[in-house]
């Protein structure tokens, strides 16, 4: 079982490490995504190309890779599910294609929890959309939905899955560090704003 646990770990973290926001933009002959704005690979930083079909793309894929490598790993053992999600979760964050420099996760956080519990993805998302309309900040709106998901998951979901969202929860914290210290700051980049 513990081999069963470690393949699913490692396939979550391949099928996560696709930086899909690095390879759109430079497929679309927009240069290094890095090296514009946060010089982040997510959808956000995508988005202050200023070509807002890539950045939704770039969403959408982040997103999947974490719902498929669930969906996946559940298929032949469900009891591997979570670790598929969390090697898609770190392979993101850290991919070593990219020197361990990856995203911040926050889809592909929503991709997991959707394979993982679909009901707190659509809580993820409603808190998302209202912090992100209310604000025009995507760090705060993402750090609040992920304030969110393990208090739902504690009461919607299996201890084990909220034990995980509170680890992941963390880790996107970790991650946005210094966005938390640009909103008190001041100078946080708003959504839609150019590199």
């Amino acid at each position: 079982m513990t081999y069963g646990l470690i393949l699913a770990l490692v396939f979550g973290y391949l099928l996560g490490s696709i930086p899909f926001g690095l390879l759109l933009t430079r497929a679309a002959g927009l240069g290094d995504v890095r090296k514009i704005g946060s010089g982040n690979i997510g959808a956000t930083n995508v988005l202050r190309t200023g070509n807002k079909g890539l950045a939704a793309a770039t969403l959408l894929l982040d997103a999947l890779k974490g719902t498929a490598a669930v969906l996946i790993a559940g298929h032949f053992a469900p009891e591997t599910a979570v670790w598929a999600g969390f090697g898609a979760f770190l392979g993101h964050l850290f991919p070593a294609w990219l020197r361990f420099k990856g995203g911040k996760g926050v889809a592909t956080y929503l991709g997991v929890l959707v394979g993982l519990a679909w009901q707190v993805a659509l809580i993820f998302a409603i808190v998302w959309l209202v912090m992100a309309f209310l604000f025009r900040f995507s760090s705060l709106a993402a750090l609040a939905a992920a304030v969110v998901v393990p208090i739902a998951l504690y009461f919607m979901s299996t201890p084990r899955i909220a034990v995980l969202f509170v680890v992941m929860s963390i880790i996107v914290f970790i991650k946005h560090w210094e966005n938390i210290s640009r909103l008190i700051a001041g100078t946080e980049g708003k959504i839609g704003a150019k590199g």
